[in-house]
């Protein structure tokens, strides 16, 4: 019996050694195929909107992160690396939250993306802007299809580009058509420190 109790610990964590890889594999391998790209909300920012009369050259401005969302973008990146995800080409929209969320990812160097730009304050503005981040899925896509893609935005976009909604910092892997079109998605909650 005291075998048993020794013994069973050791295969289920064998096991579990075993499942791990593939999981791994999936993503490292979706993300490199030239058919995914992973969409992301930026991290945890208290509060609603962002203040009136914000400037998106100003982050004093803006709803930016807290503490709590800087490591949360920290163990995201960790997370990533985790999976496989070493480097990316890493897109940002142009709000701070997002770009400070992209960087502290620490995949590469974050380039920001208009096509990104949340639409929460002019939502007459969202069939041109899902239009806009196909357009740069596409392209992306098309240039680099090996290269891992990770496009940090807002809930609003992924909302209109996938149909669904996204907690801070949840991350969606999105498979697209040869137009940037979405097809099917995978959701891949924050993870929790």
């Amino acid at each position: 019996m005291k075998l048993i109790r020794i013994i069973t610990p050791l295969v289920v964590g064998a096991l579990i050694g075993l499942l791990s890889p593939s999981a791994n594999a999936s993503l490292t391998s979706d993300l490199t195929d030239g058919q995914h790209v992973l969409l992301m909300r930026h991290a945890d920012a208290p509060g609603y909107g962002d203040p009136k009369g914000y400037q998106l050259d100003k982050c004093s401005t803006q709803r930016n992160l807290g503490e709590l969302g800087k490591r949360q973008s920290v163990l995201i990146g960790e997370w990533l690396s985790g999976q496989g995800i070493t480097s990316a080409k890493v897109m940002s929209s142009p709000w701070c939250r997002c770009l400070d969320t992209a960087k502290l990812l620490n995949k590469g160097t974050a380039t920001i993306s208009p096509a990104l730009g949340s639409f929460f304050d002019d939502m007459s503005l969202e069939k041109q802007q899902t239009q806009d981040l196909e357009k740069l899925i596409q392209s992306q896509l098309n240039s680099n299809p090996k290269v891992s893609l990770i496009l940090v935005t807002h809930h609003v976009n992924i909302q209109a580009y996938t149909g669904k909604v996204v907690d801070v910092g949840d991350m969606v892997l999105v498979k697209v058509d040869k137009n940037g079109k979405y097809l099917s998605h995978q959701l891949y909650p924050s993870p929790k420190s």
